[in-house]
């Protein structure tokens, strides 16, 4: 554990690098303070013997005067230092929030299958703040503490060194305790981030999904799965407190037998006249101003215990490898001019144990508009996600104008294509911006203009506050057809060559879903259109339909040529029909 522990300390260790001068300057600002606490404990020697023993004026006069001057020096430094070390820690705590979470959006959509979004969120935030905890408080105290221990300790010898041994033989026990103790917490509080991540799921699930557990009257049942968590939670929480608190009467108890035997046998220096009152309260002074710092460091020592478990889950995900990326020296897409082509091309998800899809090859000329039909599950939606490389093909190659999507930028091929997904998802904004998403920088009349062609102005305007109404979470002020027009509206605004559009229209009701494919129909010309429908009376008039089954291209052609075979096309087709009389 020590070992992994230093190799993961040794990577945060890189992100102060940057931060050196600072962090030198703090060195020698809690040497500084660390020299004056040495100073404090050496002036009890002068202000015994000369102000007590002796009477002597001038030293009655000189050492207040000093020690007020050490004070003064103690409280500049200790400031200036904590406010250099916190401020390098809050900035290695940001670059690592920023790195991480760009990492994330680096990862393949397959990666967002199998980690739950409240995870991520919960080691963003949460073990990331624990992170922040860690660097502001070990680097402001751990250089101060040892340099006050040193300097206290260089006192304590040059007083007497014999009674100093005394002192200092409760130090290897305290030692051993410490370390006991931190392999404890490490392993309660790396349970205990686990559990409040999953606490986050919990809550994340029961929030979003808050009508469909009311409608089923499930909020026993909520809170009962909530009261497990919270329960196992506070469980190792105070799991936690017993074992961090325990430090201190441990280091109370040794520092006290230490003191003990000290005191007497300083004590017995002093009745015998071997030692001067003044350099057995030096000493003492110092004993005594010693175990602060050594009680603080145990802590420090904990609280790195308590945080080296939310390093490591952020490192985890810092270290899962993106699956996307460009490969070195990929040529950007500079635009779309003849056709895509699926070449015998299969994809497995990671963890099936079978090809979602399987010797996949179409050809798409610029201009068509080719229609995916089939059975839910058939592998349609994996297949358009190749196309934008949402994932990578595990077999065969797609093509677009005769270049492989895997040899270009990932920026390029996704610049080219416009995107309405089956589940409308909204930012929690104003409509201008979810609309203006699409194209960053676009005017308003622009994005005016989307929202015509989406038929959603209207609705739009009767908003109360128009295009710059407020949507709420995922869009729930508005309704599922609104929510489906204004995503509708961010794909017209990029205004892309070619058009990928999953169920588009799954979410209109009649009306609305005649406006908007007549809305499509004028956006579709001389543009590449890929299009998912379940309502095969919307994809009639596409160019050509292909129906995938079971993860193959079981038949293609027009829509009259399809029902003119007795194939899938015709029953699936036979099946609506029946539905609709």
């Amino acid at each position: 554990m020590i070992q992994g522990a230093l190799a993961i300390y040794g990577r945060l260790g890189a992100y102060l690098r940057p931060y050196w001068v600072w962090l030198a300057a703090g060195g020698v600002l809690a040497l500084v303070v660390s020299a004056m606490e040495g100073a404090i404990a050496w002036l009890v020697k002068p202000a015994m013997d000369g102000i007590f023993v002796r009477r002597d004026l001038l030293m009655l006069k000189l050492v207040p005067l000093v020690l007020f001057v050490v004070y003064v020096v103690k409280g500049l430094a200790r400031y200036l230092q904590s406010y250099l070390m916190a401020a390098v820690g809050e900035r290695v705590i940001a670059t690592i929030r920023r790195d991480l979470y760009r990492h994330i959006h680096g990862l393949s959509l397959a990666f967002f299958n199998d980690v739950h979004s409240a995870e991520l969120t919960s080691r963003v935030i949460l073990d990331v703040s624990r992170l922040a905890r860690l660097s502001s408080t070990v680097l402001v105290m751990a250089i101060r503490q040892v340099g006050s221990i040193v300097a206290l300790v260089t006192v304590m010898f040059a007083r007497e060194w014999r009674l100093t041994l005394f002192a200092l033989v409760a130090f290897p026990f305290i030692g051993a305790a410490v370390r006991l103790i931190g392999r404890r917490l490490y392993r309660i509080n790396k349970r205990a981030q686990e559990r409040i991540a999953r606490l986050t799921i919990l809550l994340q699930e029961s929030f979003t999904g808050t009508k469909i557990v009311k409608a089923f009257g499930r909020e026993a049942h909520e809170q009962e799965r909530f009261d497990g968590v919270n329960r196992r939670l506070l469980e190792l929480a105070l799991k936690n407190v017993r074992a961090d608190e325990i430090t201190e009467p441990i280091m109370e108890i040794l520092g006290a037998t230490a003191l003990m035997t000290a005191l007497w046998y300083g004590g017995y220096q002093v009745v015998n006249g071997s030692m001067t009152p003044g350099t057995f309260f030096s000493f003492i002074a110092a004993v005594l101003m010693l175990y602060g710092p050594v009680r603080t460091l145990s802590r420090i020592f904990n609280t790195v215990q308590q945080s080296t478990g939310s390093l490591e889950r952020v490192f985890e995900v810092l270290d899962t490898p993106p699956t996307l990326v460009d490969r070195p020296g990929a040529p950007a897409l500079s635009g779309f001019t003849r056709a895509i082509e699926f070449v015998d091309v299969a994809f497995r998800y990671p963890t099936a144990a079978a090809d979602t899809l399987s010797g996949i090859s179409l050809s798409v000329r610029k201009g068509e508009v080719v229609a995916l039909v089939g059975m839910s599950g058939a592998g349609k939606s994996t297949l358009l996600d190749l196309l934008p490389r949402f994932h990578d093909a595990t077999g065969g190659r797609i093509l677009i104008d005769g270049q492989d999507v895997r040899d270009l930028t990932l920026a390029s091929v996704r610049a080219l294509m416009g995107v309405v997904t089956q589940e409308t998802f909204l930012f929690n904004d104003s409509i201008r911006y979810n609309i203006g998403y699409g194209r960053p920088g676009a005017t308003l009349p622009e994005i005016v203009r989307a929202a015509q062609l989406a038929q959603a102005h209207d609705f739009i305007l009767a908003t109360p506050e128009g295009y710059d109404t407020l949507v709420g979470e995922r869009g729930v002020r508005l309704s599922g057809g609104q929510r489906q027009r204004i995503a509708i509206a961010r794909a017209f605004l990029k205004d892309p060559p070619i058009l990928i559009l999953d169920e588009a229209t799954s979410d209109l009701d009649a009306e609305s879903e005649f406006l908007v494919q007549q809305a499509l129909a004028a956006l579709m010309e001389n543009r590449t259109v890929l299009v998912i429908a379940h309502r095969l009376s919307t994809v009639r008039h596409a160019d050509r339909i292909a129906v995938i089954h079971e993860g193959r291209i079981a038949e293609i052609g027009r829509h009259d040529e399809l029902i003119a075979r007795d194939g899938i096309y015709r029953k699936l087709y036979a099946l609506q029909m029946e539905g609709v009389a």
